[in-house]
């Protein structure tokens, strides 16, 4: 059985009601590698609360089962400065095979600079390594929002930051423990993708489990792959597309 555990900001952790792409990776990982295949862990299993501003709530969709692993390392705010220091006792706490990285967005826009966060990047994995020398990390460039789009400086911070990232993954990747890039959904969309230019909506969290879908299987064998949610409208769940043989 291989451990997965999702590490994130906002976009991760998700809010109340929503399904997450947590959720639409564990139906994938489900699907793919069988009930028994798979497990998600990690320290924390809320959502954030809007209305009361805090990481608090329980109440995912309606239609999440209760069987849903709800483990994560993420939350609202943070970003790889917050999370580098603490990946080591999460791995200690709750030991992960793979780990399923989505950060940056929120380091850019209110903490670090490109350079900065890459060497937050650096230590993240430094750490991780020290709880499990042979953890793998599938790493998600910062994607497409809001903020880009009408800021041409901090645009240009997000791509000089994507550059340093794949450079980073490239320099890092060892043999034990493997480092991969994600490429980011190719159709992504934040007007139609989102529901305020930054956080998914339903279309939005297929397309991101899809990128990690599609990475694990194209680089690891890990899986099958997540294209229909990359190349459609987003509604259909990589787990629909048909494992490799």
């Amino acid at each position: 059985m291989l451990r997965f555990m999702f590490v994130g900001d906002s976009m991760t952790i998700g809010s109340a009601g929503e399904h997450t792409w947590r959720y639409r990776m564990w139906q994938h990982l489900r699907a793919t590698l069988g009930p028994e295949g798979a497990a998600v862990v990690g320290p924390r299993t809320a959502l954030y609360d809007k209305a009361t501003g805090e990481p608090l709530s329980h109440d995912y969709a309606s239609d999440v089962p209760l069987e849903f692993p709800r483990h994560h390392l993420a939350g609202w705010g943070e970003g790889w400065l917050h999370m580098a220091p603490q990946i080591a006792d999460a791995l200690q706490r709750d030991p992960a095979d793979v780990l399923l990285i989505s950060l940056g967005l929120i380091d850019l826009g209110f903490y670090t600079n490109a350079d900065q966060t890459t060497a937050n990047v650096r230590a993240f994995v430094t750490a991780a390594r020290s709880a499990n020398p042979h953890v793998r990390m599938v790493l998600l460039p910062v994607i497409p929002n809001i903020r880009a789009e009408s800021d041409a400086p901090f645009a240009a911070e997000v791509s000089h930051f994507n550059e340093l990232l794949a450079k980073t993954v490239a320099d890092l990747d060892t043999s034990a423990s493997p480092l991969l890039l994600a490429s980011p959904p190719l159709s992504y969309d934040i007007h139609v993708d989102t529901y305020d230019g930054t956080h998914p909506n339903a279309s939005g969290e297929h397309k991101l489990a899809a990128a990690f879908a599609t990475a694990l299987s194209q680089a690891w064998g890990i899986g099958g792959p997540g294209g229909a949610a990359l190349a459609g409208d987003g509604t259909a769940p990589p787990s629909e597309v048909p494992s490799n043989p």
